[in-house]
């Protein structure tokens, strides 16, 4: 992986992001995540910008539109063609246990699984598809899709930025940093869903 982001952070500015675009689009879409985890490549698009070969906002466009545009392919090819290409991936890559639980997380828990699932790498490659499959509405799962996409995307990005030189310990800590992201989400959630009672209780 390393000689990977070696590579990446060597190309020019344009092939640079359009990997970071591809990345995580072809995560889900293509199932590229079991090889190569997405937030590889807006971690790194986030240290290019801070090394000023490419603009900030134009690592944010290329990542953000990835995710969703990635998923939202992934859901489709789940809808029409899931299960058959499941049943093709050899267990030593996707194990019986971890679809098992995708499954019974989506079916339990709809778009929030979309979103939730956008923090963990393995759940982040099956869950598009098993929402096409489970059939949840497209626009709910959209909704989920763009508001998990962009913050996940988006904070990895500003991590690579803000990690610059010291990129590789981000990217050792890849999943705990998804994981603190996602905690931080819910955090706030919480502290709004107290508020808005203490409001309600006061009026």
């Amino acid at each position: 992986m390393t000689h990977f982001a070696e590579r990446l952070l060597l190309l020019p500015p344009l092939l640079a992001l359009l990997l970071v675009f591809a990345l995580p689009a072809l995560e889900a879409s293509a199932f590229v995540g079991f090889i190569i985890p997405g937030e590889v490549g807006v971690l790194l698009g986030g240290v290019l910008a801070n090394q000023h070969k490419v603009a900030l906002w134009q690592v944010l466009v290329a990542g953000i539109a990835g995710a969703i545009i990635g998923d939202s392919i992934g859901y489709e090819v789940g809808k029409r063609y899931g299960a058959t290409l499941l049943s093709k991936i050899p267990n030593r890559i996707l194990k019986p246990e971890h679809l098992e639980k995708a499954e019974d997380t989506v079916r339990r828990n709809g778009g929030k699984a979309v979103f939730v699932g956008r923090f963990t790498a393995a759940a982040r490659v099956l869950i598009p598809g098993l929402s096409g499959m489970s059939k949840i509405p497209y626009g709910t799962f959209l909704a989920w899709n763009a508001a998990g996409g962009a913050l996940w995307a988006g904070g990895f990005v500003l991590l690579g930025y803000a990690a610059g030189s010291q990129y590789q310990t981000v990217a050792h800590n890849a999943s705990i940093a998804g994981f603190a992201l996602l905690a931080v989400v819910v955090l706030l959630i919480a502290v709004r869903v107290l508020v808005s009672r203490r409001r309600e209780r006061a009026a």
